[in-house]
């Protein structure tokens, strides 16, 4: 496995088991249709990988060794009587839960949530929200 593929599968598993402010009832990396899924099923969240840049941090022949930064869209939403608080407490929550171990179970260098971004009340009865979360690891060419 990939270690691109360890730090998403860890991204996953952290939103998962995150609990404060708010608990996360659907988490997945499959996109799907947040306006078919029941009142249960909120707060959602899809994990997509959006972009990558790769740099080399030694330079030779062979074991090269290089550094990426990996682009991942965190798209959260939410359902409530007060949707304006509801996204600001699953930001809160996405942004707290991956702060524990921004190394991503030791794949990752570092995690940050550079942007956060909502629908302005564009879906409601739903809202939505998007974190732009990026995470630097080192690889060796070839093994990643």
């Amino acid at each position: 496995m990939s270690i691109r593929e360890d730090i998403a599968k860890d991204i996953v598993t952290t939103l998962k088991e995150m609990r404060d402010p708010v608990m996360a009832s659907y988490v997945t990396r499959e996109p799907f249709e947040f306006d078919k899924l029941s009142n249960a099923q909120y707060p959602a969240i899809l994990i997509q990988t959006a972009g990558e840049t790769r740099e080399d941090s030694t330079i030779g022949d062979s074991g090269i060794s290089r550094m990426g930064t990996i682009t991942y869209n965190v798209i959260g939403y939410v359902k409530s009587a007060d949707i304006d608080t509801a996204r600001n407490d699953i930001i809160e929550s996405i942004e707290e839960a991956l702060d524990v171990d921004r190394t991503r179970g030791g794949y990752a260098k570092d995690t940050q949530v550079v942007n956060v971004e909502t629908d302005e009340g564009s879906i409601d009865p739903i809202g939505g929200v998007i974190l732009t979360v990026e995470v630097e690891y080192f690889y060796t060419r070839g093994a990643a």
